[in-house]
């Protein structure tokens, strides 16, 4: 792989684990008070956050090399 695309997965690796530390607060959220309607509007978030996650992570696949060595 090329530093270019290194660097490129290494962002979006840092943005997928910033978007699941955004759903994990709003799983704690809808924790907090699961009938309040802030708790509804966190869990539309979250599942707009993990959409998202899976995105990046399918992103983050593609651009990563293929290992041959037996490594994940």
């Amino acid at each position: 792989m090329t530093d270019r695309y290194e660097h490129i997965t290494e962002r979006l690796v840092a943005i997928e684990e910033e978007l699941r530390d955004l759903a994990y607060e709003q799983l704690r959220e809808v924790a907090r008070s699961p009938d309040s309607d802030e708790a509804a509007t966190a869990a539309v978030q979250e599942k707009r956050l993990l959409q998202a996650r899976r995105a990046i992570a399918k992103a983050i696949g593609a651009l990563a090399p293929a290992r041959t060595d037996g490594e994940v």
